[in-house]
């Protein structure tokens, strides 16, 4: 079928259809360059997430991606960066092999329509012209054999009247004959013109219109047969790249079956593993044993020389706090001398009672003090006495 036979009159519609044939292409361009920046921003986006989960060096990442879970992260994130620049690919080739490619195709199409459609235009506007002219020769060949037909009556009006002269009738039969010679005349042009429109119009809707159509259905198909080329080439781009981003699926997968937890956790044992026996049980520390101290009759010579007690003194070494015991405070150490005045109603232990005068009066007696003359010695030892026996005053 050709459109140059079956759609001889429908030039408008042809021309509405080839620029909606034009503007579908234009259309296909504009949605392959949409894809190709939607391609470009995922894979930027997909750089920029892997580049933010990498291990930084010289932080404590670092260590860690000594464990095979880390690395087989590590591995996932390096394929997705391999990933995106498959995606950059299909950016490139797209706008390479397609887009540059149609967007020439358009322009070259758009002014073989244009050329094409002038000259149907050229050829329509001759025809038109061709046309107007058979149109006034047949009007004017009509009107001179109007004329002719008048002059002619008029004539044999006259030749008929008795009443007029000769000269009149002679003069109206003058008249009637150059009316019909420019009736011949005209019609003799009125044939030419018509026969010269025949040919012009047989030429036009048969030879110049089938031609210029037929123009225009081979740029038609050829602009549907770009169109399916290119989108086997936007299909092929995608193609191009399956393998290698199966590839980089492929290098998750096998790093994620690298993965060996029982690995992992002696890694962990080795790093945090610190020789050191588990701690032992915790001694009784009593806290009671001054208070158990008794009053004897012999306490004078259980005492010292020096005032203090023999009475063992519980240790004020602790045992080593490890991280899981809650480190309280300590309570306070038992006092080191067994005198009551050593740690005088301290907290833990209780109201010391007084002792006897005669404790005070063997402290006094063992001390040394500097004496200088018996006079002041004996001020001192009265004064001394005095302070002892009101303390031991209840």
């Amino acid at each position: 079928m050709s459109w140059g036979t079956e759609l001889w009159d429908q030039f408008d519609n042809l021309e509405k259809h080839t620029q909606w044939g034009i503007e579908v292409l234009e259309k296909y361009i504009k949605f392959v360059k949409e894809r190709t920046e939607i391609e470009i921003g995922y894979a930027k986006q997909l750089r920029n997430l892997s580049k933010k989960y990498q291990t930084k060096k010289n932080s404590k990442e670092e260590e860690e991606s000594k464990y095979t879970s880390c690395k087989a992260f590590q591995t996932t994130l390096n394929e997705m960066n391999d990933y995106a620049g498959q995606h950059e690919v299909i950016s490139e080739n797209m706008t390479s092999q397609i887009t540059a490619e149609l967007t020439r195709f358009v322009q070259e199409l758009k002014q073989e329509r244009k050329s094409h459609f002038h000259e149907g235009r050229k050829a329509q506007q001759h025809i038109e012209t061709c046309w107007k002219q058979l149109e006034a020769s047949k009007r004017r060949f009509e009107r001179d054999c109007k004329e002719a037909e008048r002059a002619q009556q008029y004539f044999e009006k006259m030749d008929a009247d008795i009443n007029v002269t000769k000269a009149d009738v002679e003069k109206a039969r003058q008249q009637a004959q150059i009316r019909h010679q420019m009736s011949d005349d005209s019609k003799g042009e009125y044939s030419s013109v018509l026969q010269k429109f025949n040919r012009e119009q047989n030429d036009h809707y048969y030879t110049h219109i089938p031609g210029i159509f037929q123009k225009l259905q081979d740029m038609e198909e050829r602009r549907i047969g770009r169109m399916s080329d290119s989108l086997k080439t936007y299909a092929e781009i995608d193609r191009q790249v399956v393998p290698i981003i199966g590839k980089c699926l492929d290098g998750i997968t096998k790093s994620a079956e690298s993965i060996n937890g029982k690995q992992d956790s002696q890694m962990v044992i080795e790093s945090f593993k610190s020789g050191f026996e588990p701690p032992g049980d915790v001694d009784f520390e009593d806290f009671t044993q001054s208070m158990k101290r008794t009053v004897s009759d012999n306490s004078l010579t259980n005492t010292k020389a020096d005032g203090k007690s023999d009475a063992k003194v519980p240790s004020k070494s602790r045992g080593k706090l490890w991280p899981f015991i809650k480190k309280n405070k300590p309570p306070p150490p038992p006092p080191a001398s067994a005198s009551p005045s050593a740690v005088p109603n301290g907290p833990q232990s209780p109201k010391q009672q007084k002792e006897p005068l005669s404790h005070r009066f063997n402290d006094f007696m063992t001390s040394k003090p500097k004496i200088h003359c018996f006079r002041s010695l004996k001020r001192g030892l009265s004064l001394k006495l005095v302070r002892t026996v009101s303390a031991c005053t209840p």
